[in-house]
């Protein structure tokens, strides 16, 4: 006969808290700290095992800052006599206390096997390793990007602080970095510290112009190749783009309808509404906040241009099934319409957060099969 234990799990850097609470009772057992060593874990288990024969764990921590290597140590792991399953659990699914709340790591792993228990919490979605590593160089990509970015706003604060200001409508531009270069200061120390600037804002040029090319590379592989030519179709995704929704979502079908993926990239509107009254809020920005983050900035290509298709997207598309270059295509014109619809009775930002949510909900239909 098999016999169940949920163990909640608060996990640190420091040390793990664990808490056990049987599929037969709601009492709990077994609390204990314990130093974060895999040992020790392995420790926990077989005691419960032989004391209480416990022949199938199921444990669950908070997702946060130890990523899914415990997921990946504990379910690769081989047990002998018992069997152990993870699950990582979404924080803003656990139950928050009202009133005065006394939080300590010993009551946080109860309320997480007592979640678990009580079917009450939801689980965070665990992406394959392979794509969990293209992720994280796409976000390091992304990171000197925005490196770079802070470099050209240090680059003209100092310049303004001492007298100089490009007049010129385009900067950045091989004119700029020679008006740059040819600055003169009274003091020198000026001058070495804007070529240390200019040296710096090279290499981080540099490393990102390398990092697309890797990511072009890895977008060509057998893995990927065909979905991110799919994706590419829609105007505003690029190569960057589409490999980021694939490695980051994973698998589109775990959200049963369109609403739901944009939801969970916090796309949708919220809402405060009580009896009579009804109270629109902004985008509740839950869920992925990057991906959130990239659709926006695709969703600047229906603010430009005619409507019409340029010759850089049919070199896009060729190649691709003809059913889904026609959803593409019915995906920009219905987003260039509602783009100059929304814009004429309200601001831009908000027409193009409103673009946003209805392309994601175009890709999500894209990667289901939804596209008739």
């Amino acid at each position: 006969m098999n016999t169940i234990a949920y163990i909640g799990m608060d996990v640190h850097t420091t040390n793990y808290t664990l808490c056990a609470i049987s599929e037969n009772s709601n009492n709990f057992y077994g609390r204990v700290t314990v130093p974060p060593e895999f040992k020790e874990l392995e420790r926990y288990f077989k005691n419960l095992h032989e004391k209480k024969g416990i022949t199938h764990f199921i444990c669950g921590y908070e997702a946060g800052c130890l990523g899914y290597s415990l997921y990946y140590a504990l379910t690769e792991h081989q047990w002998k006599g018992f069997s152990v399953e993870c699950l990582v659990i979404a924080p803003t699914s656990l139950p928050m206390p009202k009133g005065g709340r006394i939080k300590t790591d010993t009551r946080d792993a109860l309320m997480l096997a007592q979640s678990m228990f009580n079917g009450t919490c939801s689980y965070v979605y665990i992406p394959d390793q392979s794509d969990e590593a293209v992720k994280e160089f796409i976000r390091m990509r992304d990171d000197t990007q925005q490196q770079l970015v802070q470099t050209k706003l240090r680059i003209n604060a100092m310049c303004l602080r001492q007298g100089y200001d490009y007049k010129e409508p385009s900067r950045w531009t091989q004119k700029h970095l020679e008006w740059l270069k040819k600055l003169q200061f009274k003091e020198e120390l000026f001058r070495v510290t804007l070529d240390n600037y200019l040296f710096m804002l090279n290499q981080q040029a540099e490393n990102v112009a390398r990092y697309d090319r890797q990511i072009e590379e890895l977008a060509q592989t057998k893995r990927y190749n065909e979905r991110v030519r799919m994706l590419c179709c829609l105007k505003g995704i690029g190569v960057h783009t589409a490999l980021s929704l694939l490695v980051e979502v994973g698998d589109f079908n775990r959200f049963p309808a369109a609403k739901n993926f944009s939801h969970y990239l916090g796309l949708v509107p919220g809402e405060n509404s009580s009896s009579t009254s009804t109270h629109r809020l902004g985008i509740t920005k839950s869920g992925n906040n990057h991906l959130r983050w990239l659709l926006v900035e695709a969703a600047n290509c229906y603010s430009r241009g005619n409507g019409l298709k340029t010759k850089a997207m049919k070199a896009k598309q060729a190649g691709c099934p003809k059913e889904i270059i026609a959803y593409a295509d019915r995906a920009a014109l219905r987003l260039r319409k509602k783009y100059v619809r929304i814009q004429l009775r309200s601001k831009a930002c908000i027409a193009k957060v409103a673009i946003a949510r209805e392309l994601a909900c175009f890709v999500w239909g894209m990667m289901t099969g939804h596209t008739a």
